[in-house]
């Protein structure tokens, strides 16, 4: 009830009125029944705002556990905020605890909802589009959900990394076509195909959106020194437990 509240009495409306969201392409691509799994690419904290918006259905987004955790008057309304547009609380602080999430994910599809996932695990620091994750992949050969790209555009005009306020902007937001992996079925516990799997995914992000791919993680691109490019290349882990 919350959700809906949000999306159409409380924030929906004054988003609607100063941003103008719209999906210029591809909205008869969400399904109307079933699970699914949403995988966009990451401009903005509102990326998860936006998107929920304009879909008829509900979105289930997973969000870092520090946005439930605080204390106080603030601590009470930022999680009464969070759960209200959609968001479920995960910890990524160890192996077991991503695990966790993953997990998460996979109950979500298969209760028949649709899951929205950034395979680039935080939000890009300049614009462009970094290495996806595997975890996107797991979740899909373990729900058998097909993954259904999703480009927004504006979102860090909107809503800059480090703003406490956002500005009007236009949104806008593009629906590719569902990717079905079935044909590797059985096989999550197979590092290659999940990369292969999140390469895929990631090639279809890079064509919708028209970002510059960089095949660093962006979390590591976070970490180089200002005006370096980190080269390095990082290597996905999964729970030990999962991997095989």
């Amino acid at each position: 009830m919350l959700y809906w509240l949000m999306k159409h009495i409380f924030l929906g409306p004054l988003l609607k009125l100063f941003f103008r969201p719209r999906i210029i392409e591809g909205a008869e691509n969400i399904p109307k029944e079933g699970g699914a799994i949403l995988a966009s690419n990451h401009l903005a904290v509102s990326d998860s705002f936006f998107l929920p918006l304009k879909l008829s259905r509900r979105v289930t987004f997973p969000a870092k556990i520090e946005y439930f955790t605080g204390r106080g008057l603030k601590g009470k309304l930022q999680r009464w905020f969070f759960y209200g547009v959609g968001q479920v609380p995960i910890d990524r602080s160890s192996a077991s605890a991503a695990q966790g999430a993953l997990d998460t994910g996979v109950r979500i599809v298969r209760e028949g909802k649709l899951l929205g996932i950034y395979p680039e695990g935080t939000r890009s620091p300049d614009g462009r589009l970094y290495k996806g994750k595997v975890g996107v992949a797991w979740i899909a050969l373990e729900s058998g959900a097909p993954v259904i790209p999703v480009a927004m555009f504006g979102t860090d005009k909107a809503n800059p990394i480090g703003s406490k306020m956002w500005k009007p902007y236009p949104i806008r937001i593009k629906i590719g076509k569902p990717l079905d992996f079935s044909r590797y079925e059985g096989l999550s516990g197979d590092r290659f195909v999940l990369r292969s799997i999140t390469d895929e995914i990631m090639y279809a992000l890079m064509e919708l959106s028209g970002q510059e791919y960089v095949d660093v993680y962006a979390a590591k691109a976070k970490e180089a020194p200002k005006g370096e490019e980190k080269q390095a290349k990082a290597v996905d882990r999964l729970p030990e437990a999962k991997a095989g």
